[in-house]
């Protein structure tokens, strides 16, 4: 079966009785070839023509030859993986826990499925390959990417700064949550000049050690940008704080991994809720966290200390959808462009919160322009009136779903105010541009024309 492992021997290999391979197996000389066989799966070239992600995310990490000839990676529905002798097992758990530096060509072998696992370990190999990562993790949720990752970073009497709004999970992890740990925090506004970001940073600075600095781009549910080079270059100025700089995550499920890089901007990680374009069905949860080895390696060990990996299951879901990615993002990007001009042009509509109608002279053009590909399938507008005349628009919808959440392949809308960020105080709503008028659209891959005839209907009601 699939990464089933026979007994190491120092014997000449036969080619109708190759070893069959585990992801993270320990390698000695004798197993060199097939360690290069192993390679001939990771292809990232094709003479001399680079592979294009969405090429890579069919076979990419993964020998069918290896799985009795699988053209899909079985789903690896244990617990625990038996070792071949105890010396195995004390070198698998020697790695696992950074007891002792890799050997040359060593990786980390099965131990427990809350340690690794096939089908995590080839999901963490694709999504590396978007953002160009040296390293990934993933999670049970976004939130759980989140929180392992910022409870990686922080200690107790450290500062976090963040931009302002933040999914609304984010927002109560950090103003409810971490301050019980000694956590506190200094924000800045999304959307505004990068001089904000330089004065939040010092004010940081000037209460004690500032831990990370945590950006979500494009806002949740402004769609205000914020700069993430500028951020990296303010957290550069900090080298020379206790534990060095502070690093620089980005919440990057808005636009990632297709429209945007954050570590081509110079953060340290990129963050996801998988739940959303990279599952793109709505039928699972998941999040992950993305960067230099260097990073990543503390955060793995404290994933595997509270839990917080996915299972294969979900594992094995990801992997499928990972394949039509590229499809889904096109499609739900080309479909919002024409419902967002149907929204600009409409009577009824006061504002329409879309990155593709940024023009030059507002500072946020500069920014996209350097960090987006593309606008995106997610944004907010604002119509005439209030909360009442946005429910009678939701309650009229007939194709476009009522829900929260985004990045499926339906069209979603909600109430921010009133739902993903109710828990955020009137007061700081209004200040960050929540307003009762504003309602948010995830633009799915329907035929466009049925979902500007669906909000047609929907705005007449109001």
């Amino acid at each position: 079966m699939s990464f089933y492992r026979e007994r190491r021997v120092r014997r000449p290999l036969r080619p109708d009785r190759l070893p069959h391979d585990v992801p993270g197996r320990p390698f000695t000389d004798g197993w060199e070839p097939i360690m290069e066989r192993r390679r001939g799966y990771r292809h990232k070239s094709i003479a001399g023509q680079p592979l294009h992600p969405e090429t890579q995310m069919m076979s990419y990490g993964y020998d069918p030859q290896l799985s009795e000839g699988a053209v899909k990676v079985p789903i690896f529905q244990t617990s625990t993986f038996v070792f071949k002798t105890a010396e195995e097992g004390k070198e698998f758990f020697e790695i696992a826990y950074g007891l002792r530096e890799k050997r040359p060509h060593e990786q980390p072998g099965l131990i427990y499925s809350r340690i690794n696992n096939p089908d995590l370990q080839v999901l963490e190999e694709r999504l590396t390959l978007w953002d160009r990562a040296e390293s990934g993790l993933v999670f049970s949720s976004g939130m759980s990417a989140i929180s392992t990752s910022l409870l990686t970073c922080l200690k107790p009497g450290d500062v976090l700064v963040h931009s302002d709004p933040l999914y609304g999970g984010t927002e109560y992890l950090i103003e409810k949550i971490l301050p019980r740990f000694g956590v506190s925090a200094v924000s800045f506004p999304a959307g505004h000049s990068t001089r904000t970001v330089e004065h939040a940073v010092q004010e940081a600075a000037a209460r004690g050690r500032v831990g990370a600095i945590l950006i979500e781009t494009p806002a949740n549910p402004t769609n205000g940008l914020v700069d993430v080079a500028a951020c990296a270059k303010a957290a550069r100025t900090l080298d020379g704080q206790p534990g060095g700089r502070p690093l620089v995550a980005v919440d990057n499920t808005f636009l990632g991994p297709l429209w945007q890089h954050p570590l081509e901007q110079h953060a340290d990680l990129v963050l996801y809720s998988l739940t959303k374009y990279a599952g793109g069905h709505s039928d699972l949860i998941a999040g992950a966290c993305l960067g230099p080895e260097e990073h990543i390696a503390p955060i793995r060990v404290l994933r595997t200390i509270l839990g917080t990996m996915t299972d294969p299951h979900t594992g094995w879901l990801l992997l499928r959808s990972l394949e039509t990615l590229k499809l889904r993002m096109t499609c739900s990007m080309k479909n919002a462009r024409m419902v967002a001009e149907f929204l600009a042009d409409h009577p009824k509509v006061r504002q329409v919160h879309y990155l593709g109608f940024l023009a030059k002279g507002d500072p946020q053009y500069d920014i996209f322009q350097r960090q987006c590909q593309s606008a995106g399938s997610t944004f907010s507008f604002e119509i005439h009136g209030g909360e009442a005349e946005a429910f009678r628009l939701l309650n009229a919808l007939q194709v476009v779903r009522l829900a929260v959440s985004l990045g499926g392949t339906e069209s979603l809308m909600q109430h921010p105010a009133s739902m993903t960020h109710s828990d955020v105080s009137p007061d700081k709503q209004r200040r960050l541009g929540i307003t009762p008028a504003m309602l948010r659209i995830s633009v799915g891959v329907e035929h466009p024309g049925d979902l500007i005839a669906d909000l047609g209907q929907a705005l007449a009601q109001i």
